[in-house]
């Protein structure tokens, strides 16, 4: 390919085409022609681009791991340019920038690009406009896949916390049902027992017993076994139905109170007072554990809906970061759990309301408290706390990880960079983070070492 025919194939670009030719010249004069075949690789991730690329032909795509697989997330074409770009701090990119066909471009190395802007000033206002509009694709691009990843692990996390008591509502509701035929077999049993005015009196209080709210320590497992074993017993002894064992075992009853039951009420009507005792009992903790079940769904779903703000205008408002945080704690507990860590939320009382996004707020916090149980080993802890300091209120996020390596330090808050494994982390976590603080009027600042990371939000307070 002659010069004279590079140059008119750049006077039909669609990008470059109407630049001066005399600019064209130089591009030419200065570029080489590179050549590629489906599935080669212009550039990598980690690896520094150091050219500016003129797309003549062909077609290429950038795959990123968004920490949920590998994705294309952007393609350009013939009459596209990519690569490194004047006044443009991009050190490498964020995913392999592969061939889909082939591929013909133009590469400027980045050593002329002082040449560049002083000789070719069309060419660099082509390439500045594309350098924001590149910009402002992969930060709206990252945000949306970031949000993505975020609401993924939200979802698989809450859809886990949902499971345990919609488990036990179903299962309370099948074992309530025989538990029903129990009580009415029971109360039909009882009623044709004929009792005596003490004897009912005796009964009303072996039911108040069984009905009462069990002790608040717990009791445990081997101690519970023993209960029942010796209620099995003496329903044994006496020729009782000892099938009920379990359920009294469960109430406040005590032998004692059984052998004053026995002195005043004989078999086999004492069998039917104890079946129906047991029988109400059952279905007294049953339904309990179905309203206990069904407030923790409810309570669940308020936490995820304050989290997200579903309901509210994503406009600036006096936030209660108390209430903020805890929702944030709530949706995460699942993760926390899995990895047997500790997080404790310390919020000062009467503790001022901000003035941000409250979605974007929980954002910040669901980041970093994700961030600081990725950190933390099996067992570990995790701190968070908000106090006022004058006219802002700062929250601390604290773990005892193992620190952040000093080298690294200073590019945290860079896009794509992660210190997490490969497949782990998008790299955007803490770079959205930080836009969104700002986006806030906040600040954000942090201190590791190893043993303890201390990252540090501070906001401004609402006016009154």
């Amino acid at each position: 390919m002659t010069t004279l025919d590079l140059i008119d194939r750049l006077a039909d670009h669609r990008t470059l085409g109407k630049v001066d030719h005399t600019e064209l010249e130089w591009l030419v004069a200065h570029g080489s022609i590179l050549k590629m075949n489906v599935g080669d690789i212009l550039s990598r991730k980690g690896h520094p681009v150091t050219a500016l690329y003129v797309i003549l032909s062909g077609r290429l795509a950038i795959f990123v791991d968004r920490g949920n697989g590998i994705q294309r997330t952007q393609e350009w074409h013939d009459g596209d340019v990519s690569g490194m770009l004047p006044y443009s701090r991009m050190v490498s990119p964020p995913g392999e920038v592969r061939a889909l066909e082939p591929v013909e471009v133009l590469a400027i190395p980045q050593e002329h690009f002082r040449e560049l802007t002083r000789d070719c000033p069309q060419v660099t206002s082509i390439l500045v406009h594309v350098m924001i509009d590149r910009a402002r694709h992969f930060t709206s691009t990252d945000m949306h896949n970031e949000k993505l990843v975020s609401l993924g692990n939200l979802a698989a996390g809450m859809a886990h916390e949902l499971n345990n008591p919609a488990s036990a509502i179903e299962r309370c509701a099948a074992i309530l049902e025989d538990r029903l035929e129990d009580s009415e077999s029971a109360t039909r049993d009882l009623i044709a027992s004929i009792l005596t005015e003490q004897q009912m009196a005796a009964v009303d209080a072996l039911r108040t017993t069984c009905l009462t709210i069990r002790r608040e320590e717990a009791i445990s497992p081997l101690d519970r076994l023993d209960r029942e074993e010796a209620f099995s017993e003496w329903l044994c002894r006496h020729k009782l139905d000892s099938s009920i064992a379990e359920v009294l075992a469960d109430t406040e009853l005590c032998l004692a109170s059984l052998d004053q039951l026995a002195a005043t009420i004989e078999a086999p009507a004492l069998n039917a007072v104890l079946r129906w005792a047991a029988a109400g009992s059952a279905v007294r903790n049953l339904t309990t554990k179905i309203q206990e079940s069904a407030m923790t769904v409810a309570s669940l779903v308020t936490a995820i809906k304050g989290f997200t703000h579903m309901d509210h205008a994503h406009v600036a408002e006096p936030v209660d970061l108390g209430a903020s945080l805890d929702d944030t704690l709530t949706v995460l507990r699942a993760k926390a759990r899995e990895k047997s860590a500790i997080v404790t939320l310390n919020v000062d009382e009467d503790l001022p309301r901000v003035r941000g996004v409250a979605g974007e707020l929980n954002q910040i916090w669901g980041n970093l408290l994700e961030n600081a149980l990725d950190a933390v080993t099996d067992g570990g802890s995790v701190e968070m706390c908000a106090k006022r300091e004058g006219n802002q209120v700062v929250v601390r996020i604290r773990d005892n990880g193992p620190g952040i390596p000093p080298e690294v330090k200073g590019r945290i808050f860079d896009p794509f960079f992660s210190t997490k494994p490969l497949g782990r982390g998008t790299g955007l976590g803490l770079d959205i983070v930080r836009r969104l603080v700002r986006h806030n009027d906040g600040s954000i600042d942090f201190e590791s070492r190893p043993g303890q990371t201390d990252f540090r939000v501070r906001l401004p307070i609402a006016e009154e």
